[in-house]
């Protein structure tokens, strides 16, 4: 973490959250920790996936890997408590802000009805690290802070607005996990890192093809760089907008 003020506690007073990334495996670096905290205390978190992740894996064809990460992401939001999952199918890797893009987030924003909104960093870098960020992670950020604001303005994809679909103007925040600029965390219990541990282990054939990561030490190890940061046994950061 790089953010030089005291951290604050994510708020969590709210009930119903959609997360949204760019590709399977994107929430489970850190943020799923989180979900299994929020299902455990009650709340709703859906999980929707811009991409399906096709082009991910260097040795499968997309046609091929599609489904293989697909099936991955929902045993992955299965094992913290995600109550559904959800793909637009938006070509993987070629991401690019623009309006299609808002549009898709600012319907699924207006269905969904969240109060608060959780994704992947979009800085250049991740926090604790130098290799620069995925060009889809770059391009989704600031377009899904944008399709909040499209989906509480009425004038804005007006042809969205039929069969009692309404404008959605009460996300509270959007909160980034894994940023070098977070300000924000929520305290992890051993269950919760256990359980984004599990998360993480079900994208096996993705995890196959990484060679040397260790996924059973990363995420222990950066939950506790996160306590140490924030003040806690174990900690999960957030950079967090309020919208």
């Amino acid at each position: 973490m790089t953010n030089d003020s005291a951290p604050a506690l994510l708020p969590e007073d709210w009930t119903r959250a959609l997360a949204v990334v760019a590709h399977p495996d994107d929430l489970e670096f850190g943020s799923s920790s989180a979900i299994a905290r929020w299902a455990r205390q009650g709340k709703e978190v859906t999980e929707l996936l811009v991409t399906r992740g096709e082009a991910g894996i260097d040795t499968i064809a997309p046609e091929e890997c599609a489904p293989l990460r697909m099936a991955e992401q929902r045993a992955s939001a299965a094992a913290v408590g995600a109550v559904g999952v959800e793909f637009l199918d938006f070509p993987d890797g070629t991401l690019e802000y623009g309006l299609p893009l808002r549009r898709a987030l600012a319907e699924a924003i207006r269905r969904h009805r969240p109060e608060v909104i959780v994704s992947i960093n979009f800085r250049e870098h991740f926090s604790g690290g130098s290799a620069f960020n995925h060009a889809d992670h770059r391009v989704l950020g600031p377009a899904l802070l944008d399709a909040v604001r499209d989906a509480a303005n009425r004038w804005v994809f007006p042809e969205q607005l039929t069969d009692g679909l309404e404008p959605w103007s009460e996300v509270r925040f959007v909160a980034f996990g894994s940023s070098p600029k977070a300000g924000h965390y929520v305290e992890l219990s051993g269950q919760d890192l256990a359980d984004g541990v599990a998360s993480l282990d079900a994208h096996a054939v993705y995890l196959a093809h990484l060679d040397g990561f260790d996924q059973k030490s990363f995420l222990p190890r950066m939950a506790e760089m996160a306590g140490e940061w924030a003040g806690v046994p174990l900690a999960t950061g957030f950079e967090v907008f309020e919208v």
